[in-house]
């Protein structure tokens, strides 16, 4: 049981570790400080100015989306100026997307307090904001494989990889080494020295005997 245990930790360290697992528990600090954002805003709105389901839900949705922004650029390693067209512009796409299943959620949360007899005070504001609170669960994972292989994805890999598919290589094409194989070839040359002067040295001949056919002198 224990060593099953132990694999299991291993394997969930392994992934935690791999470039997926990294981007993951970033994204998972980007989304509990967007979270903490449109809560708060979605409490105040909802607690203490007494608006209603769709300006609450916008003010607090679009706080939240932009704390989320400004972090996944950094959860992604993304620096400079961003691409407004490939990255800005399809963030707010998808946000706007977020934003209405997130109002969706925080009008069902008025309802479902209303039904209940909470027009106003604390419990009013509880009830919304675990309806909004298990929206944002919901949400969370879809918006992490949007960003993830989407939005902040390699470009690079991903053109190359829908013009000749991930492990095909153009015909004609020199595949270049990896370090491993450059250094595996390295070390089963020979050294320069030594065969150098192997190719200098001559081929020595044995040595001449004479031959067992000449015949010796007789003397008389």
């Amino acid at each position: 049981m224990a060593f099953a245990q132990n694999r299991l930790v291993a394997a969930t360290w392994q992934r935690l570790r791999s470039k997926v697992g990294i981007r993951f528990t970033r994204f998972v600090g980007v989304a509990a400080a967007s979270l903490a954002t449109s809560e708060i805003l979605l409490s105040l709105c909802n607690g203490v100015f007494h608006m209603t389901a769709t300006p609450a839900a916008f003010i607090s949705t679009f706080a939240g989306a932009v704390v989320s922004y400004v972090l996944s650029r950094w959860a992604w390693e993304r620096k400079g100026k961003p691409d407004v067209l490939r990255e800005t512009v399809p963030f707010w796409v998808i946000s706007a997307m977020v934003w209405v299943i997130l109002w969706l959620a925080t009008k069902l949360g008025y309802h479902l307090a209303s039904w209940m007899g909470l027009h106003h005070g604390v419990k009013h504001v509880l009830i919304v904001d675990l309806v909004y609170l298990a929206a944002n669960v919901v949400t969370f994972l879809l918006r992490f494989v949007i960003f993830h292989y989407v939005l902040f994805a390699d470009r690079t890999t991903a053109a190359r990889a829908a013009a000749t598919g991930p492990d095909a290589v153009p015909p004609g094409t020199r595949v270049a080494l990896s370090p491993s194989d450059v250094a595996a070839s390295t070390a089963s040359d020979p050294a320069p020295g030594v065969s150098s002067a192997a190719e200098a040295a001559p081929a020595k001949s044995p040595a001449a005997k004479p031959s067992d056919a000449t015949a010796k002198p007789s003397g008389r």
